[in-house]
């Protein structure tokens, strides 16, 4: 009996979690991705690339909300039991209150297991296949960023000005601005004036179509002027300005440990790789990081014997309503205080041991206070 009663506990709660973390999740994730249309709107990518791109993010938001969603189906999930005397059931089939409190940090064990797995793979596995299909991009709304009187600048290397589009798609008085480096890091540019342009897109093969104009080619020494009927200006070996190389959050966990060691060791600089975020000036975001892959998971189990805290109290009691308000900002203030030691943990010693420390300390102080209180009356 006993057995199904936690069977059920379990199954309601875990029923009550995933529901809340996958609507609020979608609620985020929604949000974000209204954000994110710039890069079909702005940066040309295509529907593909926006639609992967914001999918592969969608693990890192359930990663983030997590230890909160956590909490607050825990808490809510006890004290529903508690208002239909189903807790009443437990008590009465012989289960002792540190029973259930053994459990439900088993449950907490548990996330905390999956959170890590969460946070150390997965979450930077789907942002760092993210970023790969940016990096893949060849800007299949290339068109779209093209816009009558404004100057597009936002192809790496690459400036247009349209004075008019007509219907059929063709430019009128086109300028255009190309921007690269030649032998020995020499400057140089190309000024481009059409009176007509088309934009030819054929696959991964894109160009413009230039008529009746004029080309200036600049660098340090001189200066060539050239008229024309007609050129094609190839688009092939220009790309966004989307930031393309992976940040610190979608970076393999191996690379960030191996650079924390490289650190620690004092040869960093034989490391280095500003690309994969592994630089002297940023080895504090990737401590920061790390702790929390690694170790802020340990406040999942910390949060559920805060939970337990319920147990203490019956609904008859007249302050029973009060007692779990001051829970819920208990508990709603640790998860806080989890998010705030966490930003400051790599910047201080006083910061990191605080972070390390106070999990586990109030972990072990609270479940003996539980134990006491619980032999005591029980």
């Amino acid at each position: 009996m006993k057995k199904l009663l936690f069977q059920k506990l379990l199954k309601d709660n875990f029923k009550l979690f995933t529901t809340i973390i996958f609507s609020i999740g979608l609620i985020v994730w929604v949000i974000q991705s209204v954000g994110l249309l710039d890069f079909v709107t702005e940066d040309g990518h295509g529907l593909k690339v926006y639609l992967f791109y914001t999918i592969l993010n969608f693990p890192k938001i359930i990663h983030r909300i997590l230890p909160f969603i956590f909490f607050i189906s825990l808490f809510y999930q006890i004290t529903q039991y508690e208002n239909k005397n189903e807790l009443l059931v437990f008590w009465i089939n012989g289960v002792k209150k540190t029973q259930f409190m053994n459990v439900i940090l088993t449950y907490s064990f548990l996330f905390m297991i999956f959170q890590t797995i969460l946070g150390s793979y997965i979450s930077p596995k789907g942002q760092n296949e993210a970023r790969s299909y940016i990096r893949s991009s060849n800007m299949d709304f290339f068109s779209t960023m093209i816009s009558e009187e404004k100057f597009i600048d936002t192809v790496e290397n690459l400036t247009i000005f349209v004075e008019k589009k007509d219907d059929l798609g063709n430019y009128k008085n086109f300028f255009l601005k190309d921007d690269f480096n030649i032998g020995n890091s020499k400057q140089k540019s190309q000024i481009i004036y059409a009176k007509k342009a088309v934009l030819i897109e054929s696959g991964k093969v894109r160009y413009f179509k230039l008529f009746d104009g004029e080309m200036i080619n600049t660098d340090k020494e001189k200066t060539n002027v050239f008229k024309f009927e007609t050129i094609n200006f190839n688009l092939s070996k220009f790309i966004t300005k989307t930031t393309t190389f992976p940040k610190i959050q979608e970076v393999d966990s191996l690379l960030l440990i191996k650079c924390l060691m490289y650190d620690y060791k004092g040869i960093l600089e034989q490391f280095q790789n500003a690309k994969l975020g592994c630089q002297a000036q940023s080895i504090s975001n990737v401590k920061q990081e790390l702790l929390r892959r690694f170790y802020m998971p340990v406040y999942l189990p910390l949060l559920g014997l805060l939970s337990c805290l319920l147990l203490l109290r019956s609904k008859e009691n007249k302050n029973y309503d009060y007692f779990k308000l001051f829970l819920f900002f208990l508990i709603f203030t640790v998860v806080i205080i989890s998010e705030v030691s966490l930003r400051y943990s790599p910047y201080s010693n006083v910061g990191f041991i605080f972070f390390i420390i106070f999990p586990i300390l109030s972990f072990v102080s609270l479940y003996i206070f539980l134990i006491n209180n619980f032999n005591k009356k029980f």
